[in-house]
């Protein structure tokens, strides 16, 4: 089983981190094993020698000791005197030194010893120290000690429990990082695919979106949220191309038409008077100027935050701005409350004199003006006594350009920019503009969030802040 890390990889550094960490892990796993195993076994022999000591010192007689009965394994057994001979051993321990020269105390009679000889062979040795009873009546007194041994284990002695286990943990940090190798491979799979397909999509072609892998986790929100921002980038790119080329038919008329008036000036200079020639030349560039300010303000009101806004009183600006005006139908402004929002004052400014330059062309006899409070929403409602708009017509007057048959005859210089200019700053200012059922006339809303939700007062009444 080979692994091959690229730690440049996410998959390949997650491998490299989980292998370490499982390493560590294992490997001081396989030391507590190791140490536990190897105590097991040392108490497991020399409960089996002391056992096998104690049974053969219990059984001595006075008038003949016993030979040891190798008991459990336990086939080392001797009888040694203080001063280090044997006197009784078992077959396997006969000829031998003494097992250990370990002389356990009067007050600790039972001592465990490894003995290793210089050959590298080692003993577990249990040593007990007689009873002074037993020894004054079998020796006068002299001390006597009883050595049962048995080599020590194979898997001790050759150290092959630490091999074992050491071998052990590095299977398991190998196996521990296949897995987390074939883990994070199938978890960064969609991730692959997402890329890949994100490499596939380009500006002339934002159609493509990326495969969303089923369920909740981060992976398949990801892609959900690729997708949607996709989805709002294609309808963005679409609105720009749509724009531009609508830009570009409106800017080709008025520049046609120029070129058309100095060719002529110049190919029939007898004919053609210079002074009507630079008149309509100059026409033809105030239109043109006229549209192509509206265009940057248009995108900039689309594309630039707001700049910082301010706390508006909504009552106080209607009046400010209709006394400003002095030509036109007569404008009546009903307010009510005290109506506070927060925004551009330059921008909101701007709308409300679109709206009244709108309402007073179109207007029979009176525009009326009201402010008003619905809910958390600021209500500003402008409303002419004209010939209204169609219904079907009442989402196009706010597209780019679009103008009615009407408003091309009562403004034939007019950019068709100015409601989709109000339109997109009451959506940069979290609002709305709609076109509403009136009576009579056209009926124009403006709803903006207010500051603060404040109690509502009596109304009060206006009348004729402005007369034309």
């Amino acid at each position: 089983m080979a692994v091959h890390l690229r730690p440049q990889s996410i998959r390949g550094r997650f491998t490299l981190g989980a292998a370490i960490a499982a390493l560590i892990v294992f490997s001081l796993l396989g030391a507590v094993l190791a140490a536990n195993i190897r105590t097991k076994m040392l108490d497991h022999s020399f409960r089996d020698t002391l056992n096998a000591a104690t049974d053969w010192a219990g059984s001595l007689d006075p008038a003949d000791p016993p030979p040891p009965n190798p008991m459990r394994g336990v086939k080392l057994l001797q009888l040694v005197d203080s001063h280090g001979r044997v006197v009784v051993a078992s077959p396997a321990a006969s000829g031998l030194p003494p097992l250990s020269h370990l002389r356990p105390p009067e007050n600790n009679r039972f001592n465990d010893v490894t003995s290793c000889a210089p050959d590298g062979g080692c003993v577990l040795v249990t040593a007990v120290r007689l009873p002074s009873l037993a020894t004054r009546v079998l020796w006068g007194g002299e001390p006597h000690y009883v050595y049962a041994g048995r080599p020590e284990p194979v898997l001790l002695a050759r150290h092959y429990l630490e091999l074992i286990t050491a071998a052990g943990a590095l299977l398991a940090a190998a196996l521990a990082a296949w897995a987390t190798w074939w883990l994070v491979g199938r978890t960064l799979r969609p991730v692959a695919a997402i890329r890949a397909r994100t490499a596939e999509i380009t500006v002339s072609d934002l159609s493509k979106r990326v495969p969303e892998p089923p369920g909740h986790d981060e992976i398949a929100q990801l892609a959900r949220t690729s997708n949607e921002t996709l989805a709002r980038l294609e309808l963005a790119v679409e609105q720009q191309r749509h724009f531009a080329s609508v830009v570009s038919h409106e800017l080709r008329s008025p520049v046609a038409g120029l070129h058309t008036q100095l060719e002529e000036a110049l190919m029939y200079p007898g004919s053609v008077r210079p002074e009507e020639t630079f008149e309509a030349a100059l026409s033809t560039t105030q239109r043109l100027q006229a549209i192509i300010d509206d265009v940057l303000t248009f995108a900039r009101v689309r594309t630039t935050a707001p700049a910082a806004p301010e706390e508006i009183d909504l009552n106080e600006l209607v009046r400010e701005e209709v006394a400003a005006r002095v030509h036109g139908p007569p404008v009546h402004v009903r307010t009510s409350g005290d109506i506070r929002i927060t925004a551009n004052r330059i921008q909101i400014i701007g709308v409300l004199n679109n709206l009244l330059v709108n309402a007073q062309r179109h207007a029979a006899g009176r525009v009326e003006v009201t402010t008003s409070r619905d809910g958390d929403e600021a209500v500003l409602t402008v409303t002419d006594d004209g010939d209204g708009i169609a219904p079907e017509d009442r989402e196009r007057v706010f597209e780019p350009f679009v103008r009615l048959e009407d408003g091309r005859r009562r403004d034939p210089g007019g950019s068709g920019l100015g409601l989709a200019i109000c339109r997109a700053v009451a959506g940069a200012h979290h609002g709305s503009l709609h076109v509403t059922d009136s009576p009579r006339g056209a009926r124009f809303v403006l709803r903006l969030p207010l500051k603060k939700a404040e109690p509502i007062s009596a109304p009060r009444i206006t009348v004729n802040d402005r007369t034309g």
